[in-house]
């Protein structure tokens, strides 16, 4: 019998909030252990939990840019539980009137990933494991989450991936959050089961905690994948559960029995107001919001003349995207600030963290001010590239490399008497050219373009090299 997978992403995004969701700690990555922390996210008695007002804000960005409806009536909740990453017992979440519901994710090949809700929560703290000892660090208890639920409509490891990563795009854009993966700003437990290829019920699903990696989710999903399909093949059932997976072994363990809605006995969070998201806040929110990551990439291509690839790499970050977009207003040939930012910017931006924050020493209007001198023939292209790397360099305008001489060009009667002096000193390549070989006008050309420093048109010289040596040889070879 053949199977298919059904797999379906709760995705946990921690927000870029300065402090926490109910206190006034703050939320930045790192510390000692225990320092960023309070009364109130470590939950002791006599505390009162206050909602941070940027959360909803972000939750509702973040539902408007994957196409939610927007709840106008939400409410916090109580999910119970009984480990110690959250000391006081429970954790303060949403259940049944969540922010945002019904929204999409759209993959390249069109197909929609549907998303059943977006919902705010508290992170919990982080336990670490060590020689038979746990020990506890509260820094991360408190911090905003989002909660973002897929519908089960994935089928493949590789829809995944493109889901999580078309997600992580759109969240970086709108600056909800910086979703780095290796901090756990973006981890995802993965839901997945097992099906005959072309029935339409559901199978029994486990779910694979915590997965904070996108290699790491594609062989977790393959291992359970075919682990389900053996037990189901030997006539065994699956157990529906909670399981981990070991990056040493590549396999995925059972950690405990799965928890269903009634295990966590939801009730209405007490100590906290209702939501209200009226119609004048959310088009507040929404007139804030950027351009949308895909809509942009569709604009590179039709109004730049970007070839994908690099409309893609340059759309995919928004930083980098509204430089190249201010970089190249106003110039001829937009693919110029296309060919400085993936060539000698990137070439100095050796990761992925690097292109996210993007500091660089030249401003895009110092970008743009060298590219209006090539496009007013003031410069060449090599004298262009040269002038970027110092500017890379130092952080100082073109102005202060390029003189009025190497601005100034040069005439045409000084470029046919260069020319002539190129043509006398390489009598070889004279020879080879008139012999039928035009390639060897190339070492003329060049010489020519050594001799004025690259400030000679290339094509204008080419022209007045071929016109001379075919007219009948204005040099004397030996």
């Amino acid at each position: 019998m053949s199977y298919e997978m059904v797999c379906g992403l709760e995705t946990h995004v921690e927000l870029a909030t300065k402090t926490k969701i109910f206190c006034s700690c703050t939320t930045e990555f790192g510390g000692e252990p225990n320092t960023h922390c309070c009364p109130v996210c470590t939950g002791m008695p006599g505390t009162l939990p206050k909602l941070n007002r940027a959360v909803v804000e972000y939750a509702v960005t973040a539902g408007l840019a994957t196409h939610c409806e927007i709840n106008p009536d939400a409410k916090m909740d109580r999910k119970n539980y009984v480990y110690p990453d959250l000391p006081k017992a429970y954790q303060i979440s949403q259940y049944d009137q969540p922010l945002c519901r019904n929204g999409w994710v759209e993959l390249s090949g069109g197909k929609k990933i549907r998303l059943t809700r977006i919902h705010i929560e508290e992170d919990a703290g982080k336990l670490v494991h060590e020689r038979g000892n746990t020990f506890i660090d509260y820094n991360r208890s408190g911090v905003p989450l989002i909660e973002i639920v897929s519908e089960p409509d994935i089928r493949s490891a590789a829809e995944a991936i493109e889901y999580l990563e078309k997600l992580q795009t759109i969240l970086r854009y709108i600056g909800v959050s910086d979703c780095k993966m290796q901090e756990g700003s973006l981890r995802c437990d993965v839901n997945i089961s097992v099906r005959p290829k072309g029935s339409i019920g559901l199978g029994t699903r486990t779910e694979i905690k915590n997965m904070n990696s996108f290699s790491h989710i594609t062989r977790a999903m393959e291992y359970e994948t075919g682990r389900q399909i053996d037990l189901l093949e030997s006539g065994e059932a699956v157990a529906q559960e909670t399981r981990r997976y070991d990056e040493k072994t590549g396999y995925t363990e059972g950690m405990r029995g799965k928890e269903d809605a009634d295990d966590y006995r939801y009730f209405r969070e007490p100590d906290l107001v209702a939501i209200r998201v009226d119609k004048a806040a959310l088009e507040e929110i929404r007139s804030r919001m950027p351009e949308d990551p895909q809509l942009r990439l569709a604009r590179f291509k039709r109004d730049y003349g970007l070839p994908e690839d690099t409309a893609r790499r340059l759309a995919e970050r928004r930083k980098i995207a509204d430089y190249f977009e201010a970089a190249a207003k106003g110039r001829k040939d937009p693919r110029a600030a296309a060919n400085c930012i993936l060539g000698p910017i990137f070439a100095r931006l050796s990761t992925d963290a690097e292109k996210d924050e993007f500091r660089i020493n030249v401003p895009p209007e110092n970008l743009n001010a060298l590219l209006k001198l090539l496009d007013e023939g003031k410069i060449r292209s090599s004298q262009m590239k040269a002038t970027l790397e110092k500017m890379l360099d130092t952080g100082k305008p073109a102005s202060a490399f390029l003189s009025e001489k190497d601005l100034a060009g040069v005439s045409e009667d000084d470029l046919r008497k260069i020319c002539e002096q190129a043509a006398a000193a390489n009598p070889d390549a004279v020879r080879d050219y008139l012999g039928g070989k035009e390639k060897a006008l190339k070492a003329v050309l060049g010489a020519v373009m050594k001799a004025t420093r690259g400030r000679a048109n290339p094509q204008e010289t080419e022209k007045i090299l071929t016109e001379m040596l075919q007219k009948g040889k204005p040099v004397e070879l030996p």
